[in-house]
């Protein structure tokens, strides 16, 4: 596997915010329907003892990202996890979802949740490879067709 280094970095960063709008646009071009995406992340749910928004650099190059929140006692959703297109395959995001998984951990939570949508299979079986199984969908994605919920006790 290529060399990896995993850094927590503010969500307003520049590389940071590279990752988000490459995400952002991927998740467009995926799920045009109005209304299809919930992009919301503040920095303050990423915040030292709140959270973490985390990127991964291979040599000098960001190409990964993923943030971990807490929700309530003892739950921590997954926000925001992306892999350049170009960087997949070299196990990066299995990496990121372990170092969100530890962040997790550090925050106290004993269960992680997360929603990815049905039109991503990487993303469906990364999860599954990873832990996850589906739950009903919570939260914002209540009624959504196009969710899938996962969650993982740590």
């Amino acid at each position: 596997m290529d060399e990896l280094r995993i850094e927590r970095r503010d969500l307003t960063a520049p590389d940071a915010q590279r990752l988000i709008d490459a995400l952002n646009a991927e998740l467009s071009a995926r799920y045009p329907e109005e209304g299809a995406n919930h992009f919301r992340l503040e920095p303050d749910e990423v915040a030292p003892g709140r959270g973490a928004f985390l990127v991964a650099y291979r040599a000098d190059e960001a190409v990964a990202c993923g943030a971990v929140r807490l929700l309530t006692d003892g739950e921590a959703e997954v926000k925001r996890m992306y892999v350049l297109e170009g960087a997949r395959g070299f196990g990066f995001g299995r990496r990121m979802v372990e170092a969100l998984e530890a962040e997790a951990r550090r925050l106290g939570a004993t269960r992680l949740v997360l929603e990815t949508g049905v039109r991503q299979p990487e993303a469906l079986g990364l999860y599954a490879s990873a832990g996850f199984e589906r739950i009903e969908l919570y939260g914002e994605y209540v009624g959504s067709e196009l969710s899938v919920c996962m969650a993982k006790e740590l």
